[in-house]
Formats: structure tokens, C-alpha cells, sequence
């Protein structure tokens, strides 16, 4: 019988539930993405084996499947947006609401991200990440005035 590559989370392989969990947490506007979870679990495990095949540790097989799980992912436009209500609204924002407040707002930051290349694994460290903070800010700014009808 074929297999679906649409695997369900509870055929996943370590790497499909290590990056389904990560996913959660970092990049929830991806977990839906099947084909992204599959392909990066396959790619991962063919790393793995590779490196045990050309004698590698099983530790530096690890690292090098985990390198090509989390390509690209390692910077979280949804943890930055966390971080800035954590940091710039703990007044306004309860913190038992922050969660539900956060997955309310990044659907609107879209284009707010599409204006940076948050694909670098280095981008937290550049100087655009610092500006993309200010431009969060002030977006949640906006937003909580809207929403509490302030003008």
C-alpha cells in the first residue's frame, strides 16, 4: 500500500516530532505544513545516516541532522512578536492573555515580516532585527489602540 507523504504527527520520526514541537512553539503558522514536516524528517534522517555511514559519532550525526531539521527556522517571527508584548505591554497585555493575544495578532504581521529576511539563521543578530523590534512595537501599539477603540 502507498504511504501518504502527509504523514499524521503520530507516524513522525524523532526529527518529524522534534520539529512538529518546535514548530508549536516558534513557527505556529507552519505546523500545518505537512509537506514542509515531511520533507525536513526525511532529510534529517538521510543526514543522519550519512554521517554514521562515512563514520561519524552518533552525536555529530545528531548535529548534523538537526543543522538540516532547523534550517532556516532558527529565528521566530511569532517568538519575537512574544517577546515584545513580554517585554513592551506587561501592563497592558495580562499575562494569562499573552498567548491568546499573540496568535490573534501575528496573522496581521504578515507583510511586517515579508519586509525582512528572517530566513538567515543570523538574523537576530543583525541590525534589522533590532529595527524589526521597533517596527513590532509600534505595530502592537496600533493594534491595542484599535482594538480598545482608543483614537
Amino acid at each position: 500500500m502507498k504511504q501518504n507523504k502527509k504523514t499524521v504527527p503520530a507516524e513522525l520520526s524523532y526529527y518529524g516530532l522534534y520539529l512538529l514541537d518546535y514548530l508549536r512553539t516558534f513557527h505556529p503558522d507552519k505546523v500545518s505544513d505537512t509537506d514542509l514536516i515531511a520533507e525536513r524528517e526525511e532529510a534529517a534522517t538521510a543526514a543522519f545516516e550519512k554521517e554514521r555511514l562515512a563514520g561519524g559519532t552518533v552525536e555529530t550525526a545528531h548535529e548534523e541532522a538537526m543543522r538540516v531539521l532547523l534550517r532556516g527556522l532558527h529565528f521566530s517571527p511569532y517568538a519575537l512578536l512574544r517577546e515584545v508584548v513580554e517585554r513592551e505591554f506587561a501592563d497592558e497585555v495580562a499575562v494569562q492573555d499573552r498567548e491568546a493575544f499573540c496568535h490573534r495578532l501575528y496573522p496581521y504581521l504578515t507583510n511586517l515580516f515579508a519586509g525582512y529576511d528572517t530566513s538567515d539563521d543570523t538574523f537576530a543578530l543583525s541590525p534589522a532585527h533590532d529595527l524589526l523590534y521597533t517596527e513590532l512595537v509600534g505595530t502592537v501599539v496600533l493594534y491595542l489602540e484599535a482594538s480598545h477603540g482608543v483614537q
